[in-house]
């Protein structure tokens, strides 16, 4: 159950404009309000192309994700995320440990990032083989693929849709996550990722998931998934994939 003692959890997420962000406030509805999302924008580098990778490292720069946080803390969050995955893996693991390390010594809860998110949820299930759907530009879907790398993560398929920035991946529509999905999938792909909070890949993943019969996994849920791990949540929340009913 949440750990806070007025009964419900305060989810503070660092989250970068995109459009996909709605789908926090529909799992607050869900959950009857007992987990409650506290936003706070952070300013993306790039302009429309801030799928960059020069351009994501300079949105991920930890002084900017410490003004951010310095709005959250008096908020008093039980846990914090860094609510971006394009932002915080193409620091690669060592910057994006060293992001949630900078979150939490500002608002003083346990902090994490979506990025290091997807790496504990796929730990969760026990799976280290993944077909990746990247929203993004290739040299920008590719160092995620890097990432999961580094933590022996297997990208056993591959693809991306090169959208230059937040909101043109966020117009991408779901079937068309759905058709990539059904396209790079194979005997050794075990799980399907999706990693854009931009991108409101919920009802992606749960066509996948009918469809193809093997865990989905989208940026905002488990950068939710996370939160709720790391603020004492212990109660499985079903119709949001597979990985929320294992908390």
């Amino acid at each position: 159950m949440p750990i806070s003692k007025d009964g419900y959890v305060r989810l503070g997420l660092i989250f970068p404009e995109g459009g996909g962000e709605y789908e926090y406030y529909q799992f607050a509805e869900a959950v009857d309000f007992r987990v409650r999302p506290y936003l706070v924008v952070a300013h993306l580098a790039g302009g429309d192309r801030n799928h960059e990778p020069a351009a994501l490292r300079e949105t991920g720069a930890i002084h900017r994700l410490e003004m951010s946080a310095r709005s959250l803390a008096p908020l008093r969050p039980d846990a914090a995320l860094w609510a971006c995955t394009s932002g915080s893996f193409i620091v690669g693991r060592a910057g994006a440990e060293a992001q949630a390390k900078a979150i939490e010594a500002v608002v003083k809860c346990p902090a994490s990032s979506t990025s290091l998110a997807f790496v504990a949820a796929l730990a969760r299930l026990g799976i280290g083989r993944v077909g990746v759907v990247g929203s993004y530009l290739e040299e920008t879907s590719r160092a995620f693929v890097a990432f999961l790398g580094e933590f022996g993560i297997e990208a056993a398929g591959f693809a991306w849709h090169g959208a230059p920035g937040g909101r043109d991946a966020f117009q991408t529509p779901t079937e068309a996550f759905v058709a990539t999905a059904r396209r790079i999938d194979g005997h050794r792909v075990e799980a399907i990722l999706i990693p854009d909070t931009a991108v409101a890949g919920l009802p992606a993943v749960r066509a996948i998931e009918a469809e193809l019969g093997k865990p989905a996994l989208s940026a905002n849920q488990v950068t939710i998934w996370q939160g709720l791990g790391l603020s004492g949540w212990r109660k499985p929340v079903p119709g949001f994939g597979r990985l929320l009913t294992m908390m």
